[in-house]
C-alpha cells in the first residue's frame, strides 16, 4: 500500500533541500503561465475594443459614398464627385424594403466659437434619423427636427468633447455659438461615444441640419447634392439584400448602363467590423499559442532537472527500495515533486501575468481583459505539464535495481 503522507513529506523535503535548483526549474513555468495570461488578456482586450466600437457605431450599417473625381490623371477618392442627392436618399427610404432608415450627410470642418472660447471640429450636416441609425442618444436638450431640415434653420447639437471645450461646466443648451461666423442655437448635447480603434474622437463633432450645411456653411456644386449617406438595414440578414437593392436602385436612377461602372460606392460597414472581430480572435489564439510554447519549454526543463535529480539520488532511491518502498512509492515521489514545482510556478505566473497586464493597460493605454477562464487554463496546463513531464523521470527511478542503486557512486 502506498504511504501517500510519507511520500509527500519526502518529496517536499527534497525540494527544500535543493532551493536553487527548484527555483530555476520553476522559472520556465512562471514565464510560460505569465505569458499566456498576459497575451490572452491583451488579445481579449483588443477584441472587446472592436466589439465596443461596433456597438457605438450602431448595427446593420451600410455606407454609400458618392463618386470620385480625377485631377491630372489622379483619382481623388470616393465622395469627391457629387453624384448623390437628397432625392436618392428619399428614393432609398421609399423603394428599398430591406432598409429601415437612411440619413444623408454633408460634412466639413470649421472653427466653432462661443464667447472667448473656440474649437476646431468636424461639422456634420445630416438628418434627425442619424441618431437612430448610429444608436446615439441626446444627453441634454433635444435633437433638431425634420422641420429644421426643411427650413434650413440655424440650430445644432454638440458632441460631448465640443461641449466641454467651449462651455466647461456651463449648460450649453439654448446658447448661441458661431460656425463660420454664422450664429447657431444649441438644441442639445449628444451622449458620450468615446474613441474609435484608430484613436478618432467620435464626440468631437457638431451636428446641424443638412440643408443648413449645404446652404449656409459649405455650399454644394449642385443644389441638393450630398457627400455620402448612412443606411440601416432592418436586420443582419437584410444587410446583403439591402446592399443589392441600393445598388440596383442607384444604377437605375443614375442611368448607368450594364457595362458602365458605378458612380457611387456601397460598403457594408458592419461586415467590415465583424471581420475585424474575427481578426482579433485569431490574434488572441496566436498570442496564446505562442505563449503556450513557453509552458512547453518549461515542462521540458522540469523533465531534464528531474532526470538529473534521479541520477544524483540513485543511492537514496536504492535505500528506499531496500527498506520496502514499492514501485509506485518511488514514482509518486517524483511526480509529486514535478507537480509541486509546476503548481508553485503556475501560481507565481498568474500573479506576474495579472500584474504585467495591468501595467501594460496603464502605460501603453491598451485595453486588457484577464478572464477567469484564461487563469484556469494556464493553471491547469501548468499542473498537466508537471504530471506529463514528471512521469518519465519517476518511471525511470522506479525501475532502478536496488542493489545497483546502492552501489552507485
Amino acid at each position: 500500500m502506498i504511504s501517500v503522507p510519507n511520500t509527500l513529506k519526502i518529496s517536499l523535503r527534497a525540494l527544500r533541500v535543493n532551493k536553487m535548483r527548484s527555483s530555476l526549474t520553476m522559472l520556465g513555468i512562471v514565464i510560460g503561465v505569465a505569458a499566456v495570461i498576459a497575451m490572452l488578456a491583451i488579445g481579449s482586450g483588443a477584441r472587446q475594443r472592436v466589439s465596443d466600437e461596433i456597438a457605438s457605431m450602431g448595427s446593420n450599417l451600410i455606407i454609400v459614398f458618392s463618386g470620385s473625381t480625377s485631377s491630372g490623371g489622379a483619382r481623388m477618392g470616393s465622395g469627391t464627385d457629387p453624384t448623390l442627392s437628397m432625392d436618392d436618399v428619399e428614393a432609398i427610404r421609399r423603394e428599398c424594403p430591406a432598409v429601415e432608415d437612411v440619413a444623408a450627410i454633408h460634412s466639413g470642418s470649421a472653427q466653432v466659437i462661443y464667447g472667448n472660447q473656440n474649437w476646431s471640429t468636424g461639422i456634420m450636416g445630416t438628418m434627425p434619423s442619424i441618431l437612430q441609425i448610429n444608436a446615439w442618444e441626446v444627453a441634454e436638450g433635444k435633437p433638431f427636427t425634420p422641420q429644421d431640415v426643411k427650413y434650413a434653420t440655424k440650430v445644432c447639437m454638440l458632441g460631448k468633447t465640443v461641449a466641454d471645450e467651449l462651455f466647461g461646466a456651463l449648460d450649453p443648451v439654448g446658447k448661441i455659438v458661431r460656425i463660420k461666423k454664422v450664429p447657431f442655437r444649441v438644441l442639445g448635447v449628444l451622449g458620450k461615444k468615446g474613441q474609435t480603434m484608430t484613436g478618432q474622437d467620435q464626440d468631437d463633432v457638431v451636428y446641424v441640419p443638412i440643408t443648413t450645411a449645404q446652404k449656409k456653411l459649405f455650399g454644394t456644386a449642385i443644389p441638393g447634392m450630398i457627400r455620402f449617406m448612412m443606411v440601416k438595414a432592418r436586420s443582419v440578414d437584410d444587410l446583403d439584400p439591402a446592399q443589392q437593392q441600393i445598388t440596383d436602385l442607384l444604377r437605375q436612377r443614375h442611368r448607368i448602363g450594364p457595362d458602365q461602372d458605378d458612380d457611387f460606392t456601397v460598403k457594408n460597414l458592419t461586415q467590415m467590423m465583424q471581420v475585424a472581430v474575427k481578426l482579433a480572435d485569431i490574434m488572441t489564439l496566436l498570442l496564446g499559442a505562442i505563449a503556450s510554447i513557453s509552458l512547453l519549454v518549461g515542462g521540458i526543463g522540469i523533465m531534464n532537472i528531474m532526470l538529473v535529480s534521479v541520477t544524483e539520488r540513485t543511492r537514496e532511491i536504492g535505500i528506499r527500495i531496500a527498506v520496502g518502498a514499492k514501485t509506485w512509492d518511488i514514482r509518486l515521489q517524483f511526480i509529486i515533486e514535478a507537480v509541486t514545482l509546476s503548481l508553485i510556478g503556475g501560481s507565481l505566473g498568474i500573479f506576474i501575468g495579472q500584474t504585467g497586464s495591468i501595467l501594460v493597460a496603464r502605460f501603453a493605454n491598451l485595453p486588457i481583459i484577464v478572464s477567469p477562464l484564461s487563469i484556469m487554463l494556464a493553471f491547469g496546463f501548468s499542473a498537466g505539464v508537471g504530471i506529463f513531464f514528471g512521469f518519465y523521470p519517476a518511471y525511470k527511478a522506479s525501475l532502478l535495481n536496488p542493489i545497483d542503486a546502492l552501489r552507485y557512486e
